[in-house]
């Protein structure tokens, strides 16, 4: 069982986009949720908002589901969860399970959260340290804070890492007559 890295206080995962390393593709997913209360369900999981949240309405393990329209290379997930503001609906126990659908999904990371408060990521790596591809994510809270029944989930975010264009391999344009020709009309 490992426990999740968690960022420093205030480290956004919107950094990590603007290294041009990762870009999130959670726009490119279906998700879908075991259950949640109205009003809290995957638009509140998805809407950029820290303040929001899904909250789970049965018994558990909770599940959030993302699928995707064909295999995808996922490098890290990001999850926002806040023991301050939710306590006993914090998340401790999470599995992360990957697969073509729901018939095969394997587990290959469990942690342990304990009294998270801001983005916890999580790297989905294959046994050659790379990044995992799937057709589907799973992530499954076992167990809350405190013993509690149902869960708050921030927000959710999906990294793939963004590889290098053969574009972007040409000699930088330094003479007049290259500069001429850099761009196209």
């Amino acid at each position: 069982m490992a426990t999740a890295s968690k960022t420093p206080p205030g480290a956004d995962p919107k950094q990590l986009e603007r290294t041009g390393t990762v870009r999130e593709i959670g726009s490119q997913a279906v998700w879908s949720l075991s259950s949640c209360k109205p009003g809290f369900g995957v638009d509140q999981l998805r809407d950029d908002n820290l303040e929001t949240y899904w909250q789970s309405d049965g018994s558990q393990p909770h599940l959030v589901n993302i699928q995707f329209r064909r295999k995808t290379t996922v490098k890290m997930l990001c999850i926002y969860a806040d023991y301050k503001s939710d306590e006993s609906y914090t998340p401790s126990k999470i599995s992360v399970r990957v697969g073509n659908n729901f018939h095969n999904l394997q587990e290959i990371r469990q942690l342990e959260m304990v009294e998270p408060s801001g983005w916890t990521h999580i790297p989905l790596l294959d046994l050659l340290n790379r990044p995992i591809r799937t057709f589907m994510i799973q992530i499954a809270v076992l167990a809350n804070h405190q013993n509690g029944r149902d869960t708050h989930m921030r927000q959710i975010k999906v990294y793939t890492p963004v590889e290098e264009s053969s574009i972007g391999k040409f000699p930088r344009c330094t003479t007049v007559d290259f500069m001429m020709y850099r761009t196209i009309r």
